[in-house]
């Protein structure tokens, strides 16, 4: 079942029933004033996030995206909403571009700003279970309160499973007393890594797995060296700059960034899809021409059918979801955007409802999610 419902979040939210959805994950406004929209004024209100608590079942989480220099008080409305706050993700990427005003007058040059934007954290809350119940009697009740751990284990070579796909079941208890190690074993052999609070584009992930590469943790009875290099080139070294660095290993064992969950940002192909004949629009980053221009390139000229400036990966926003939707479950987002998180409900088979104010991205959202076959 996919539902797109057109206006303000705030009436829209009105026309769907107490405790029938099962997660949120949205990419809610940062309060940045971000290009100048008008959407990005502020963060949702408390208000909004007590309509969305309404709607959601007990125990079922909310994810939201939000800005590093905001992040706080959009964590205060979620909290002062009713929702507990459980964790925070970083999504890590090494692709982004300063926006900092250099200055030159003076003694200054070479200063400026800003940093470089390289994360992004996400708020993981949850609607307080039923009252009376236990965690795994919520999720008897109604699906929701646990954390899907094994859909959301991250293959190792033993496995034979590409990062982040899916495992069978619903984990209950024991991923909040941490009974488990971050590697399980199952008959003996792999069942991949427990997933972790960072999520690394493939560039961050490059630039660790360089970071600490051909260093290995040393082997039993070596607790006080570190190993370097691997087969038959493996030697010891204690030296002091490498025991941050045997923590992590190398060699074909995907240890070091691999640990983590790891997705590419959305490509000019997987923004446009299902957009075929649509105009083409300036979008990207805004320069002070008032063009949309690459990060990696500001003299480049950037068109797309997707105009939307934040568009997420599509391999993101399933794994989110997969993280806290039990089967058959519903996923809600009231801040739409151009449609990510309803393209990813969809292709991994769940029912989707979203929120959409601008007409203009609406309908982006809707050629993008009912393209899906």
């Amino acid at each position: 079942m996919i539902q797109l419902l057109k206006g303000n979040n705030l009436e829209t939210l009105k026309t769907i029933q107490d405790n029938s959805i099962d997660p949120f994950a949205t990419d809610s406004p940062y309060g940045l004033k971000f290009m100048g929209k008008k959407w990005d004024y502020d963060v949702p209100s408390i208000e909004l996030w007590k309509e969305c608590f309404r709607v959601l079942k007990h125990g079922g989480h909310l994810l939201s995206f939000g800005g590093t220099r905001t992040y706080h008080r959009l964590v205060v409305n979620i909290e002062d909403a009713g929702f507990e706050i459980r964790d925070c993700i970083q999504w890590l990427y090494g692709s982004g571009f300063p926006k900092s005003h250099n200055i030159k007058e003076g003694d200054f040059k070479g200063w400026g700003t800003a940093l470089k934007p390289a994360n992004e954290p996400i708020c993981v809350a949850r609607k307080p279970l039923e009252k009376g119940l236990k965690v795994a009697q919520n999720v008897l009740k109604y699906g929701t309160g646990a954390i899907n751990i094994d859909a959301s284990r991250i293959g190792t070579d033993s496995t034979k499973r590409p990062l982040g796909k899916s495992m069978s079941g619903v984990h209950i208890g024991s991923q909040e007393r941490n009974e488990r190690p971050s590697m399980d074993k199952v008959g003996g052999s792999d069942c991949g890594r427990w997933p972790a609070n960072i999520i690394l584009d493939e560039v961050a992930a490059e630039l660790l797995d360089e970071h600490v590469k051909g260093r290995m943790p040393a082997p039993a009875g070596n607790k006080n060296k570190t190993r370097i290099g691997h087969g038959s080139n493996i030697k010891f070294n204690s030296s002091i700059e490498d025991v941050e660095a045997s923590r992590f290993q190398l060699g074909g064992d995907p240890q070091t960034a691999s640990r983590f969950f790891y997705v590419a940002k959305a490509s000019k192909s997987e923004r446009n899809k299902g957009l075929e004949g649509m105009p083409l629009v300036e979008s990207g980053i805004k320069n002070d021409s008032g063009r949309g221009f690459s990060e990696s390139d500001p003299h480049k000229k950037i068109l797309n059918q997707n105009f939307h400036p934040t568009v997420k990966p599509t391999k993101l926003m399933q794994y989110l979801i997969k993280l806290v939707t039990p089967p058959n479950g519903t996923v809600l987002d009231p801040f739409m955007g151009s449609g990510s998180t309803g393209v990813a409900a969809k292709e991994l088979g769940f029912s989707f409802v979203g929120c959409e104010l601008s007409p203009e991205y609406f309908e982006i959202a809707q050629k993008r999610i009912e393209g899906i076959k």
